[in-house]
């Protein structure tokens, strides 16, 4: 590993939680002030990292969504879920998300609002802690390690914050093909989300409806759409089982 790099992006990470001094950076990052400074220096001149004028602190810059849109229009993923997620939508009348795992948390990366006109905010680019939500409970039923290493931070009174509860829905999810969330991540939001798998059988996503407390719980014709849907995008990406098979079996006998 190489240092310089890995403190440039630690500090990029420490900045996704908004406008930051550069003491407050330094301490969230574990890092001297002086070593802070001289990386955003850095970060400011390629574009990563702006100075606010008025408060001089310091957020993430225009070249981060460069990259992340980047990211989004190279991952095949995206360019597969896209119609089925509309479809899914329009059946079951829920928003649908599609995410990835990244560092124990869900980057959203297809969002399909609700089809009932409303005005919503647009949710690509969102992240949620894994363990808090359906997506990242689909995800992580299928990655040991990055199970193992989740951090059960509690973001409500519903969050799963106990080792055992959360394997145990892990290996429910397992068993049916579906993971739930029940105002885990945010009050008044259930979700319910299925694995996505490639060719070789690996879960490279997750597509999930997001369902108001109103809402639920869902209809048994939903539960079969959303099956029905991940199963459908798994095919396109060469995926040979639905639900996928990629956990070691001595975890499931």
């Amino acid at each position: 590993m190489i240092q310089a790099v890995d403190r440039a992006l630690r500090i990029l990470a420490v900045l996704q939680g908004g406008r930051m001094s550069l003491g407050d950076i330094a301490a969230r990052a574990g890092l001297p002030p002086s070593t802070v400074h001289g990386i955003v220096r850095t970060l400011l001149a390629h574009g990563m990292v702006v100075q606010e004028r008025d408060s001089g602190r310091y957020r993430l810059g225009p070249a981060t969504l460069r990259l992340g849109n980047v990211y989004l229009d190279t991952l095949e993923l995206r360019a597969r879920v896209a119609p089925w997620a509309a479809e899914l939508a329009r059946r079951t009348g829920c928003a649908v998300r599609t995410g990835v795992l990244l560092l124990g948390e869900v980057v959203v990366v297809v969002h399909e609002p609700r089809p009932d006109g409303t005005r919503q905010m647009p949710e690509v680019g969102i992240v949620i802690p894994a363990h808090a939500c359906a997506l990242g409970k689909a995800l992580l039923a299928h990655d040991p390690a990055a199970a193992a290493a989740v951090t059960l931070r509690s973001m409500t009174g519903g969050t799963v914050t106990d080792r055992t509860a959360l394997d145990a829905e892990l290996a429910e999810v397992r068993r049916t093909g579906l993971a739930v969330e029940v105002e885990e991540a945010v009050l008044g939001e259930y979700g319910l989300a299925a694995p996505l798998a490639d060719a070789v059988g690996d879960v490279v996503g997750a597509l999930g409806l997001v369902v108001p407390a109103s809402g639920w719980p869902l209809a048994p014709a939903a539960l079969d759409a959303l099956r029905a849907a991940a199963r459908a995008v798994s095919r396109e990406l060469g995926a040979p089982t639905w639900p996928p098979v990629s956990w070691p079996p001595s975890a499931t006998a």
